[in-house]
């Protein structure tokens, strides 16, 4: 009998949108166990410089819910090997816009010498967490929405809002 094959698929998670669901959707067809990583708030930190948006403990929740997903568990190092190490995984799982890259060249050499595989899936290039992250930006509204009745009211006022940031940052530049 052959053993269970083990797919991790690292990941800020972030902002959680369907570019992430893709991925770990199709990260379970080619696995029979599949664990996401999920980076601490202070990783994401070091990675990125800055923040997510949503913290950590909601991020696990998320990704946990996801039904594609058998466990996951928080990155704290931004060696994957060691994550390896923890959790004995057979195949990795990131999207296309990290294949090429040298962080994930180097990655691929350690990897394969340790039997493990990399597979790329294809990034969604219209959702990204980072454009997410730029349009709540510009959406910041000076008045909290209050009451349903005054929707349109504040709709108006918030698009008026992101408008005037956008041609303050078109004249910017």
């Amino acid at each position: 009998m052959e053993a269970a094959r083990t797919g991790y698929a690292p990941g800020v998670w972030d902002l959680f949108h369907i570019g992430h669901l893709s991925i770990l959707r199709e990260a379970r067809r080619h696995c029979d166990r599949l664990v996401a990583g999920v980076a601490s708030d202070e990783l994401t930190w070091r990675l990125k410089g800055r923040p997510p948006v949503i913290p950590l403990a909601e991020r696990l929740e998320i990704v946990r819910s996801v039904r594609h997903v058998d466990d996951v568990v928080v990155e704290t190092h931004e060696d994957k090997l060691h994550v390896w190490r923890q959790v004995g995984f057979h195949i990795v799982f990131k999207g296309d816009d990290w294949k090429g890259t040298p962080k994930w060249n180097v990655l691929e050499r350690r990897f394969a010498k340790v039997g493990v595989e990399v597979a790329y899936f294809p990034y969604t290039v219209h959702t990204s967490s980072t454009l997410l992250r730029r349009a709540l930006e510009l959406m910041q509204l000076t008045e909290p929405l209050h009451q349903e009745s005054g929707h349109e009211q504040d709709m108006s006022h918030q698009e008026r809002t992101v408008q005037d940031k956008e041609e303050t940052g078109a004249a910017q530049k």
